[in-house]
């Protein structure tokens, strides 16, 4: 029987030798690599800085803090998303404020979105799901229409003059809307570097920004590094120089930084990476092609001003339920293909449920999470697998 995989990493030769490079070189912490890899990823978003973590998650909960963000505030996020996307609000002390996505759609409702907002709002966190850029221009506009709610409270807040948006991209490093890359759109954006993603450092994630007038982009990144080192004032690099122990704790902060040997997959990776999209396209071209004949609708990766990084191959099953959707899943395990579902809505999770959150009030988000199924889209795939995958689910539907 044939294994089909959902999503295993796309590990060559080149990213080996880059590894064992590092081990040898005696430096396997943050160093060197992490720094070349943060210089290269700020070049690919046509951006200043960035900075390398060790998850997206940490990138935006540093992002948060760095903004300012805590107790008293309020972050609006989608319903319809990761728990990273919102657990991190609550990491820093804020409020959650959930919405739906609109009508048939993976992104938020904009007009509820707008709604929330008060006085309490400091930062909307948008979801760029399955890699398929959100409408960055209609949120910067609503914020704009809601400028009279905000009151900064730190300088950062007060030099960047309105609600933040910070973008989860987890999934979407190289995506596209209009002329603009992922990362030139959000204020600050994250990507996710986690093994299921495009590109990979095993773990791991990295936080670009655009300028924000009066506040230094170096100032911005030593921040992050204080905050993803206990707020220590110097790294182990530095530190590494002859006589040059000495250090201050400047906060009580957090532990969440690189490492070279995670820097060196993704600097190979990076390297790969417009091979690594066109192969993908290339695979959701096929899928789109062989799926026509299926009672679906996929998810629209690439449109006539947008171009997704192509990173989940999501579908919906036209009139099956949820417990349908699980039989099909099943059954497409028994001919060794694995599948998945992107995302249970956070309002059907115990955690959010215990926040108050009622899943009846987000009838479109349940409505997508229905008669989900995410099908297998990785590098390692080839067009015979993925006919397979197609006849197999068309099989299991009838």
């Amino acid at each position: 029987m044939r294994k089909i995989e959902f999503s295993p990493p796309d590990i060559t030769e080149r990213e080996i030798a880059e590894v064992c490079d590092t081990l040898r070189s005696g430096w396997i912490t943050t160093g060197p690599k992490t720094k070349l890899l943060e210089n290269r990823i700020a070049e690919y978003c046509h951006l200043d800085k960035a900075v390398c973590l060790n998850s997206a998650t940490a990138c935006m909960e540093n992002t948060l803090h760095l903004l300012g963000i805590g107790p008293g505030d309020e972050v609006i996020t989608s319903a319809y998303t990761y728990s990273a996307s919102a657990s991190v609000i609550c990491h820093v002390g804020a409020t959650v404020v959930l919405v739906d996505t609109a009508v048939d759609s993976y992104e938020m409702d904009y007009e509820q979105v707008a709604e929330k907002i008060n006085e309490r709002t400091k930062a909307i966190i948008s979801v760029d799901l399955a890699g398929v850029l959100c409408d960055y221009d209609k949120i910067f506009a609503l914020v704009k229409t809601k400028q009279s709610f905000f009151k900064p409270k730190n300088k950062m807040q007060e030099k960047l003059g309105r609600i933040a948006v910070v973008a989860d991209s987890a999934h979407a490093i190289g995506a596209r809307r209009g002329d603009k890359i992922c990362g030139e759109l959000a204020d600050f954006t994250s990507f996710s570097f986690h093994a299921v993603k495009n590109l990979t450092t095993a773990e791991g994630g990295a936080v670009v920004w655009k300028d924000i007038q009066g506040i230094d982009n170096e100032y911005i990144y030593k921040q992050y590094m204080l905050l993803s080192l206990h707020g220590q004032s110097k790294d182990a690099l530095a530190k590494t120089r002859l006589g040059a122990w000495e250090y201050d704790i400047v906060a009580p902060y957090y532990k969440c930084n690189m490492t070279d040997i995670m820097a060196s997959l993704g600097l190979v990776q990076l390297d790969r990476y417009p091979e690594i999209l066109e192969k993908r396209r290339a695979l959701i071209y096929r899928y789109e092609e062989k799926l026509k004949r299926l009672p679906i609708t996929m998810l629209k990766h690439y449109g006539e001003n947008y171009s997704s990084s192509g990173h989940l191959l999501i579908i919906r099953i036209n009139g099956k339920t949820r417990e349908e959707c699980n039989r099909i899943i099943e059954e497409m395990a028994s001919k060794g293909i694995a599948t998945n579902v992107h995302y249970k809505p956070l309002p059907l999770l115990s955690a959010y449920k215990n926040m108050g959150f009622d899943i009846l009030n987000f009838p479109n988000s349940y409505k997508l999470y229905e008669n989900a199924v995410t099908l297998p889209l990785h590098n390692n795939l080839t067009f015979e697998d993925v006919d397979y995958v197609v006849e197999s689910l068309e099989k299991a539907i009838k």
